[in-house]
């Protein structure tokens, strides 16, 4: 058996580029939406800090809402998903986009004066989330799974 002389793992900096995704959040329960937010950090804050220091300016960022998380952006649901729209609010500052599908819109009763001014209506999901890929978007659909585990118990 041969060992390496670096018997440990190393940190890489990926060479990233300045990026533009589209992330498709479709989830079954409004909530979850906390958790798909979480993912759109999560690929905002490497790129935002050093080694890449990117501005909001050079990423472009487009969120497409399609499920049951369309609830969230009704204004007269703000009292009950007031952390996730204010997130969305900060996020919309820095220039991400949120886009409501309008057939959705239609299924739950709502229309474009039932959302915040950050938000835009589309005519479809579908076509605007493979509109974009099209354009050079890469696709991130966040895979939201209720935790069993605390990380302390199976690390």
């Amino acid at each position: 058996m041969t060992v390496s002389a670096r018997d440990h793992g190393v940190y890489v900096n990926t060479p990233y580029a300045p990026q533009k995704v589209i992330f498709d959040f479709y989830f079954d329960e409004p909530q979850k939406i906390n958790s798909g937010l979480h993912w759109l950090r999560s690929f905002l804050n490497p790129l935002m800090e050093e080694p890449y220091g990117y501005t909001p300016e050079e990423l472009d960022i487009k969120v497409i809402i399609h499920g049951t998380e369309i609830v969230t952006l009704a204004k007269k649901n703000y009292k009950q998903y007031r952390e996730a729209v204010e997130r969305m609010r900060y996020y919309a500052a820095f220039g991400v986009q949120f886009k409501v599908c309008g057939l959705v819109m239609d299924e739950y009763g709502y229309t474009v004066k039932d959302f915040y001014r950050f938000v835009e209506v589309v005519p479809s999901a579908i076509t605007e989330l493979a509109h974009w890929q099209m354009q050079g978007y890469g696709l991130i659909s966040p895979t939201i799974m209720q935790k069993k585990h605390a990380i302390k118990d199976i690390r």
